[in-house]
């Protein structure tokens, strides 16, 4: 029982038409379907459920919802009664509530997040097949992104007022969900206050991460690339179409993941994220970094903070 892997994020753009070139163009997804309310389906080309990333049109950017995907349908009646158990109220969204997708779960994070489960979605395939498959599809545009690999949610923490939803969603991604902690950031007086996480359900070193600020947003939403030479390629496609980058080419110490930030038209932030990092797994040690090492933490190279990545989000 439990959470298989991400499913999708569903986004608010203000400019639908942009935001379609942009995920086209820059990140290389296939627009799939738009259906009645203006919403356009998308999604990459080495996955084979229907869609990952849904854009809604709206007057601000920022994150709809998250959405993971779990085995098997009667999961979400154990889960319900898990989230429920806890103290969350969860909903349940019937069959066809999204296109081509079964009956929803639906409940919020402690840091307000709206978070998403469902077994079933409509399987199309992936660009190269099952059957003697080629290693990448012909006329790959863009980054050629892999697959929508992880979001990192900003979640309020104001330790003076006793809030730390970081530490609140953590406890209840592992004690509901069955998410494992691969890396943390502590802090505080005492060094023992949990003021960033990354999460894994499978071997990725993170599957969700929530890092403290002032309110709940959107970070960023990162999808996956081979190697860093592909992060590379992804910062020239990002150049020649004049897209703002928040972050040039570097690595992260924490995940050790190859990286590039970037915005989409609206404002929300992207990622394209490359390496395997290492073999995450729920025996593994937690690595924890300490506040005078954040730098060197989240950009490795320099190991300094860019103000932009920390103060800004959607």
């Amino acid at each position: 029982m439990g959470v298989l892997r991400i499913g999708h994020a569903s986004l608010r753009v203000m400019d639908i038409a942009a935001a379609v070139k942009h995920y086209e163009e820059v990140l290389g997804l296939k627009a799939v379907m738009k259906d009645n309310a203006g919403n356009v389906y998308l999604k990459c080309w080495d996955e084979w459920d229907k869609y990952s990333i849904i854009l809604t049109p709206s007057d601000r950017a920022g994150l709809n919802h998250v959405a993971y995907k779990v085995e098997k349908d009667e999961d979400l009646d154990a889960l319900q009664a898990r989230i429920e158990a806890w103290g969350i109220k969860t909903a349940v969204l019937p069959e066809g509530t999204l296109p081509s997708t079964g009956r929803m779960l639906q409940f919020n994070l402690p840091s307000g997040h709206e978070m998403r489960l469902y077994a079933m979605k409509e399987y199309v395939g992936t660009e190269v097949g099952t059957v003697n498959p080629d290693p990448w599809p012909d006329g790959i545009r863009g980054a050629g992104a892999h697959w929508l690999d992880h979001l990192l949610l900003m979640c309020e923490m104001n330790p003076e007022a006793g809030i730390n939803t970081v530490q609140d969603n953590t406890r209840f991604m592992k004690e509901c969900l069955d998410f494992f902690l691969t890396e943390q950031v502590l802090v505080g007086p005492q060094g023992d206050m949990q003021a960033a996480t990354w999460m894994a359900r499978t071997t990725t070193p993170h599957d969700i991460a929530f890092v403290g600020g002032p309110v709940s947003g959107l970070h960023h939403i990162a999808f996956f690339l081979d190697s860093w030479h592909d992060v590379l390629k992804a910062a020239d496609v990002m150049a020649k179409r004049k897209v703002k980058i928040d972050v040039a080419p570097t690595r992260h110490g924490i995940t050790r993941g190859e990286t590039i930030y970037f915005f989409d038209p609206s404002g929300n932030r992207n990622e394209t994220f490359a390496g395997l990092g290492y073999l995450a797994q729920p025996d593994r040690p937690v690595t924890t970094w300490s506040e005078d090492k954040l730098g060197s933490g989240i950009f490795f190279h320099t190991g300094e903070l860019v103000a932009s990545f920390t103060d800004v989000y959607t």
